[in-house]
């Protein structure tokens, strides 16, 4: 893996690009506003596919290209756009694409990011068709209402480098560990631009979540996040605690067949395949609580699903995560809860499992998924409730247990 860009610079293929993209069409992000949109409108910044390059394809107002471009700008001032987070919460970084745009980028750009209270948005207009449109004077009025100009930058004005025509990405690292919810990019003066990805992890407001909802306590959306793992050679595990079903097999987590599976396979009088390896996934929950009902989905995956496999959680404090992940998640036996037995894994399926047993009913920090031997798992959700638990200072028990109501089932 490549090593990460220091923050503000350009990178390649660095760690945060395994987060969520926030600002995707695909969790709900949204462009409210755009000075120009003539050649192409700057709702396909949030495509969540790549761009595509259609030699001979023409628009009435000239070439057609997969991304926002305006035009040649003849009047003062620069383009820019507002653009709503599908996912509020934490950014970590940019990736501002110009694939394609060889000759028609912008030389250089900036972002700004705000986090706005829904009940105090001014109304805006929407959009409608864009392509051959510029902004009109009451989508100004309506949009000057934000004070975007004001926002807090998070990458100052900086060069755009083209690289190769068909992929050409610049990352930016940033440190911005509050909370976002709309973001500004500024090209200087205009241009196009393929994909605009705000990566990142989501920040629920637990505050005002009702503590007897039943809720998925490992969603990236909310917060949760792969901290650990011992192979991704597919896709990595952030991938499986994403927004919505997978769409295909690259939106999970599946590793590399593992070289000691036997010559020869055979499987145990429960059906459980006899192997001596497996593979695993260590995730931080977005919030302490109790999990109850676990999902596991393995859509997409018709050959290369694992086996079987199991789910165990533990409470861990900030410092003890640092000492485990320094010692690649060799835990005591003793800090581990069983979640989920050993159970067998059918393809292209979703599992549910629930259990409301006392075991089950402590609170945890963390969960680890084991698959055997290796393979592909598209989702895992882990349903449950949120807990308030203090995390100040190591301790092998939770302050106080959690006793959850609802139909109770052994596990399936």
């Amino acid at each position: 893996m490549a090593d990460a860009p220091k923050e503000g610079s350009l990178g390649r293929f660095p760690d945060f690009t395994q987060l969520i993209d926030m600002a995707s069409e695909a969790v709900g992000g949204k462009v409210l506003f755009a000075t120009d949109d003539f050649y192409a409108p700057a709702e396909n910044l949030l495509k969540s596919d790549n761009p595509t390059f259609k030699e001979h394809e023409y628009t009435e107002f000239g070439k057609w290209m997969d991304g926002w471009e305006t035009r040649r700008k003849r009047i003062p001032g620069h383009d820019w756009c507002v653009i709503k987070l599908g996912v509020p919460g934490t950014i970590r970084g940019f990736d501002v694409d110009i694939s394609y745009f060889s000759g028609n980028h912008p030389p250089q750009m900036s972002i700004q990011a705000a986090n706005l209270e829904e009940d105090n948005l001014p109304e805006i207009l929407p959009r409608g068709v864009r392509t051959g449109a510029a902004a009109t004077p009451e989508e100004f009025r309506a949009i000057e209402e934000l004070k975007s100009d004001k926002w807090v930058c998070l990458v100052p004005m900086t060069e755009l480098k083209p690289g190769n025509p068909a992929c050409s990405h610049n990352y930016f690292l940033v440190s911005a560990p509050q909370r976002w919810t709309h973001v500004r990019l500024n090209i200087f003066p205009d241009g196009g631009v393929a994909r605009f990805r705000v990566y990142g992890t989501g920040q629920k407001d637990w505050i005002a979540t009702n503590p007897k909802e039943l809720v998925d306590l490992v969603a990236i959306a909310f917060g949760g996040i792969c901290v650990g793992f011992s192979n991704a050679h597919f896709g990595h595990p952030n991938n499986i605690i994403g927004v919505g079903r997978a769409k295909s097999w690259a939106d999970g987590w599946e590793t590399a067949r593992r070289a000691d599976r036997p010559p020869v396979l055979e499987k145990d009088e429960k059906g459980i395949l006899m192997v001596p390896g497996c593979e695993w996934a260590m995730f931080r929950l977005a919030h302490p609580g109790v999990i109850t009902r676990i999902e596991i989905d393995t859509k997409h995956f018709k050959g290369s699903f694992p086996d079987n496999c199991k789910v165990d959680g533990c409470i861990l404090t900030s410092q003890e995560e640092e000492e485990m992940a320094r010692k690649e998640w060799v835990l005591p036996s003793h800090k581990w809860k069983p979640l989920l037995p050993v159970t067998k894994l059918s393809p292209n399926q979703n599992h549910e499992f629930q259990s409301l047993t006392l075991d089950l009913q402590d609170v945890i920090t963390h969960a680890r998924l084991t698959i055997v031997p290796d393979g592909g798992v598209s989702r895992l959700r882990l349903m449950g409730f949120p807990s308030s638990i203090c995390l100040l200072r190591p301790r092998e028990k939770p302050a106080r247990r959690f006793c959850a109501k609802g139909d109770s089932k052994a596990g399936l």
